[in-house]
């Protein structure tokens, strides 16, 4: 509030007993309705005010003050609590008033004390005066005919004066007066129980919207944690798993050493499961995402002759006998820019959940487009000839790990995060998914998304890479640094990594592409290798001890006879929360569970050798539809 000098006061009450406090309660709800302060504002305000009314009850000279006001460019709703002596308001009562009001203070005066409680509005603030004398002629209306304590009072006062001026009547006037009295005092006694009810029933109001104040921060406090906890899982699920499928990978390769027929079906099993974790594990963290309003798409020019070409590949070994899974060879007539990894996930979770479901007859899928400019959509459609779902339980399969209980479930093994994920993902493609099923007949999936998913970067960011490091299909592939000097064989590498199961896996990796690998797994020590050994290019981890990867980064910028080295981040993290700006001038960020020699190789050429340091360039391989997820 600027002052008393800049607030329009609307209206002074003395309070000398119950009913004042009453009708300072009621004349507080008439201003907050006339202000267009409704709903919890108006509750929490008239309770307050009325539960400091009792409070102070009984204070020498006690008044009540209303006025308008303004405070940083808002209308202010303000009622000044006014009274003699040494009496103080409870420290209950202002710690609940400092939690529900916007402003609650108590202070020292020239003849007192004073409390005063305020509430900001949505009134513009040069307004104010038109305001206050809406608010008086409001309140004169609520006031006219309704206080009923002080309708007795002028009738008392009537009946006095008619006594005097009529000393012949008196007997008549006793009796009056009498009955009168006993009328005020039953009043008054109806007015004191409905008081002392009213008192419990603020005390009860505001312990619990101070209640429901501090599980709604217990909330929001959980949720926050639940997001960082997937985050960190996350990562370190991924790490043992990428250590697992490089290593099986290296016993699967045509250059390994021979296996048995058992071995190598036993080490194909393992290196399907490890790449079935990591899928749920990614899966897992989109839902996590996609709650917290951190799943955001990153839309490319999309071919969906090629997407289907990938899904029937991939879906085939999967469909069970004397099932005929559809897939058109289909040509779109129009653009489709959408995020093409997510609608990949999408069908392909919504294909292998029909796929699960059907034992005889068929799965298709059929694409319409529809309409014209900004509101062509595309829309697909899979229908089987499953078992399909009971209506009461249609709605259900859309929560996060929910399985239809009894036949649904019978020898079929799942997380129920299939339908969920596909879900969410088409929301944030701005797309809706909807599922229609009749039991013994099938289930048909309409997945309804936009040709022209928005893009959420600047025109300058899409100018040059995504969040996530994916370039539009068919978009040229720059060489930041020119040609190298030598042949990536004649290359030597250093690589900062802690894992040693990672490392052996990756090593022979990256020794098939160059010609000297030098491994440190500690990186206090890793400035100083890179010093010595003045390699053509650095591979660093970001999780580690003591050092982490954007420290040792840091200091190898930092370091003028490491700063024009070459540095490729090497992480388990999801690529989309890796911190890129704490890393400049890093050049290529690869994602640990999805290396293959051609992606790294394409990495670490397009970092070239030694030279001046262009801007920076995310660059990840594109995600690849895993086989047996």
């Amino acid at each position: 509030m600027t002052g008393d000098a800049a607030a329009h006061e609307v209206f002074t009450i003395a309070l000398r007993e119950a009913g004042d406090v009453v009708t300072l309660r009621r004349r507080t709800q008439a201003a907050c309705r006339t202000l267009n302060l409704t709903g919890s504002p108006l509750v929490r305000m008239s309770t307050v005010v009325s539960e400091a009314g009792e409070h102070l009850l009984g204070a020498a000279a006690l008044t009540a003050r209303l006025s308008l006001g303004e405070r940083a460019g808002a209308a202010v709703l303000s009622l000044r609590f006014h009274w003699q002596g040494e009496r103080q308001p409870a420290a209950s009562l202002l710690a609940a008033a400092t939690r529900l009001l916007d402003d609650c203070r108590t202070s020292r005066t020239d003849d007192g004390h004073q409390l005063v409680l305020e509430q900001r509005t949505t009134a513009p603030p040069q307004s104010l005066p038109a305001l206050a004398d809406e608010l008086r002629g409001a309140l004169l209306a609520t006031d006219g005919g309704t206080d009923f304590i002080e309708a007795l009072r002028s009738q008392n006062r009537q009946l006095l004066a008619a006594l005097e001026e009529s000393q012949h009547q008196q007997d008549e006037l006793q009796r009056l007066n009498t009955e009168l009295e006993e009328t005020n005092a039953g009043v008054l006694a109806l007015y004191s129980e409905l008081a002392g009810e009213l008192e419990e029933t603020n005390s009860g109001v505001v312990a619990l919207y101070a209640d429901l104040e501090d599980k709604s921060r217990q909330l929001e406090q959980a949720n926050q944690y639940k997001t960082r906890f997937w985050a960190n899982v996350s990562h370190e699920l991924r790490s043992p798993v990428n250590a697992v499928i490089a290593l099986t990978r290296l016993l699967l390769a045509p250059e390994a050493e021979p296996l048995s027929a058992e071995q190598r079906q036993q080490v194909t099993l393992v290196h399907a499961s490890g790449n079935t974790l990591l899928a749920l594990v990614d899966e897992l963290l989109d839902v996590a995402k996609a709650e917290a309003g951190r799943l955001e798409p990153h839309p490319v020019d999309t071919d969906l002759r090629a997407l289907f070409h990938q899904l029937r590949g991939t879906l085939q070994s999967i469909t069970q006998p004397g099932v005929h899974l559809r897939i058109p060879d289909y040509t779109q007539q129009s653009t489709l820019v959408t995020d093409e990894v997510m609608l990949t996930r999408i069908l392909r979770n919504v294909l292998s959940n029909a796929l699960k479901f059907t034992t005889e007859g068929s799965v298709t899928v059929d694409v319409t487009e529809r309409g014209t400019g900004p509101e062509r959509r595309f829309r697909f459609r899979v229908r089987d000839t499953g078992v399909g779902i009971p209506p009461d339980e249609q709605k259900r399969v859309f929560e996060e790990f929910y399985q239809v209980p009894g036949q649904h479930q019978r020898g079929r093994t799942g997380t129920g995060l299939g339908l969920p994920y596909a879900l969410r993902l088409t929301e944030a493609l701005g797309g809706t998914l909807s599922l229609d099923s009749e039991p013994g007949r099938g289930t048909v999936v309409v997945i309804d998304i936009p040709a022209l998913t928005p893009c959420l970067l600047s025109p300058e960011e899409e100018a040059t890479t995504t969040p996530t490091g994916r370039e539009p299909a068919g978009a040229p592939q720059p060489d930041p640094l020119g040609t190298p000097a030598r042949p990536l064989a004649e290359w030597s590498v250093v690589v900062i990594d802690d894992d040693p199961a990672f490392l052996a896996g990756f090593r022979p990796l990256i020794d098939g592409l160059v010609t000297s690998v030098t491994c440190v797994t500690d990186s206090t020590t890793a400035v100083d290798t890179v010093r010595r050994e003045r390699p053509d290019v650095v591979i660093l981890d970001l999780d580690m001890p003591a050092l982490d990867g954007t420290e040792v980064r840091s200091r190898l910028a930092a370091d003028p006879a490491t700063a024009p080295i070459p540095v490729v981040v090497l992480t388990a993290t999801d690529p989309g929360d890796v911190p890129v700006a704490r890393l400049e001038p890093v050049r290529a960020v690869l994602d640990k569970g999805r290396l293959t020699p051609a992606g790294l190789a394409a990495a670490l050429t397009r970092t070239g050798t030694r030279s001046a340091s262009p801007p920076t360039t995310l660059y990840a391989t594109p995600l690849p539809l895993e086989e047996d997820r």
